[in-house]
Formats: structure tokens, sequence, C-alpha cells
């Protein structure tokens, strides 16, 4: 009914309800990323085979949804300026797969 497994040190608990239940995008994995680079393999790796969404979002091959999420945005969403937010929002609602200097581009307003 259960299994714990490991992918690149993060352990995880997986439960079997049945089949009354299925993937949904209610339920992702969220993937932080320090670079580009790990951004653009993830992005490109776990998007075979399946579906690439909208701000980071995509669904594998086997239906499971991930977000694939610089740890950039998040610092950069913390900030207090409303403009910097903003235009920031703006800038990712337009990608597909997030690009750091994209971002960093509309937070700077250049």
């Amino acid at each position: 009914m259960s299994v714990t497994f490991e992918l690149e040190g993060q352990q995880f608990f997986a439960l079997n309800g049945g089949p009354h239940f299925s993937f949904t995008p209610a339920i992702s994995f969220f993937v932080n990323c320090d670079m580009q680079q790990e951004v653009d393999d993830f992005w490109e790796k776990l998007s075979a085979g399946g579906e690439k969404n909208s701000c980071g979002w995509l669904r594998d091959k086997y239906g499971v949804s991930w977000q694939i999420i610089p740890s950039a945005l998040g610092k950069m969403l913390q900030d207090k300026d409303r403009e910097k937010s903003t235009r920031l929002m703006k800038a990712m609602l337009q990608m597909k797969k997030i690009n750091i200097e994209g971002l960093t581009r509309a937070y700077e307003n250049r």
C-alpha cells in the first residue's frame, strides 16, 4: 500500500490511494533550482514524452505534474517593492520554462 524512495537525495513517501484517485495538477513535485542549467536539464528530462505548460509547470510521461522553479524567483518575489514584483510576475506569466535572466531583466526594469 505504500513505498518510500529517494531521488537525488530527496526522500519521498507514496501511498496507493486505489482506483478512485488519479494524478491531477493539484499534486505536484516542486524542484527548486539554483542555476539556469538546472532549470533547463530538469525541464527537458521531465517533460520528455509529457507536456510543457506555463510558468514552470510540466507534466511528465506518467501524468505527474512538476514545477521547475529557480530559487531566484522566490527571492525576488519577497521584495517589498510592488513595481518590481508586478514586472516580475508579468514576465513569468509569458514564460513556459522559467528563464532566470528574463526574470532578472524584468525585476531590474532593464
